[in-house]
């Protein structure tokens, strides 16, 4: 059960699955999370791959134990609890708290919000947007966490601010989204040999797949 629950899951981006239940009992059983139908017959179990699911929505007649629960949330997997056919979502949890959505929300609102998505150009802008806070983030990371200054993570750092300097003008000039995504990938070298350099581990990709870099980044992003 333990090792069940140490096992990483899948990144959010690289998920397949949204499940939507009707009429049926979430539960937990043997470290898994399954959903019970009942028919005339007999009562049938169906496992639900957690590591590799991203939402499940609860709709008519569902229940949920707090071991599901609990399961659900270790593995990052967001619960919607929806009416009839999935919408409208009443409310939804995620993994350390839970989201208040009470009152119906007019489809206009979504529709808003997604409109840019079917805009070349305004979803060019949107990433250039995420691109400009991821930047803002890393200075403000790097500023406040006392292990990473110690390691010599500043911001002020005359290569870091070359980098940054020229991954903003990159991401101005950038025409189109794969513009932007190689300004993205020349951007993340340039950190890559930076962590590199202050860490004095050589970045490699070897056979085995060990690599000292991501660990020791992992290590921090884990205990910050």
């Amino acid at each position: 059960m333990e090792e069940l629950l140490n096992l990483k899951p899948i990144l959010h981006s690289k998920r397949a699955n949204i499940f939507y239940l009707e009429h049926c009992r979430v539960m937990q059983k043997d470290g898994r999370v399954l959903y019970l139908t009942e028919t005339k017959k007999q009562n049938q179990y169906w496992n639900i791959p957690i590591a590799n699911t991203t939402v499940i929505l609860l709709g008519t007649g569902t229940s949920i134990t707090q071991a599901a629960v609990r399961l659900l949330a270790k593995a990052g997997v967001t619960i919607g609890f929806c009416g009839g056919g999935a919408t409208p979502l009443f409310q939804a949890t995620e993994i350390e708290w839970m989201t208040a959505q009470n009152e119906y929300r007019p489809t206009e609102y979504v529709q808003n919000w997604l409109r840019f998505w079917f805009d070349d150009a305004l979803r060019l802008s949107v990433a250039k947007t995420f691109q400009f806070c991821r930047i803002q983030y890393l200075s403000s990371v790097w500023k406040k966490d006392k292990d990473f200054c110690d390691w010599g993570f500043i911001p002020d750092d005359s290569d870091i601010e070359r980098a940054v300097s020229l991954f903003k003008k990159k991401i101005e000039n950038a025409d189109h989204i794969n513009a932007l995504l190689t300004a993205e990938a020349d951007f993340t070298k340039s950190l890559y040999r930076f962590s590199a350099s202050c860490t004095g581990i050589q970045f490699t990709r070897d056979r085995e797949g060990s690599d000292l870099v991501n660990t020791f980044t992992d290590s921090k992003t884990k205990c910050n």
